[in-house]
């Protein structure tokens, strides 16, 4: 199965400027023989760009908000993944959707809800959290 992650993130949380601090947004994909193996390779990865880059700086929480499962590369037409629109200013609403339900066939959203940022109070789970 092919394992698509969405993730956010929240990186050099240990300034107070808030200039200092960044946070966005990034995707992994990967094969793998199950869900378990697909999570364990996420993080793998990711502890590994913390290594060898600048993307994770610092204080780093990292969520995952999406988790797809994908039978195989769509190969007759292009797939919608991710789609979102924004009304106006960036503090408005939005609209956001893993995989529009007409793209659905063969892909799976996989325990998003239990991995998602906290919105409107709700709690949340963080993925990886690295220390300063």
């Amino acid at each position: 199965m092919i394992y698509i992650g969405k993730f956010l993130h929240a990186t050099d949380q240990q300034y107070t400027q808030e200039r200092d601090r960044r946070h966005g947004e990034f995707n992994l994909i990967i094969e793998a023989q199950d869900q378990d193996s697909a999570l364990d390779k996420f993080k793998e990865r990711i502890a590994q760009f913390r290594e060898s880059s600048d993307l994770f700086q610092g204080d780093c929480f990292i969520y995952m908000i999406h988790f797809l499962e994908l039978k195989e590369f769509p190969k007759d037409k292009a797939r919608m993944l991710y789609y979102k629109s924004i009304a106006g200013d960036p503090v408005m609403p939005y609209i956001s959707c893993s995989a529009p339900s007409g793209e659905a066939e063969g892909c799976r959203i996989l325990n998003w809800m239990e991995n998602r940022p906290e919105i409107d109070g709700q709690d949340t789970n963080v993925f990886i959290h690295f220390k300063a």
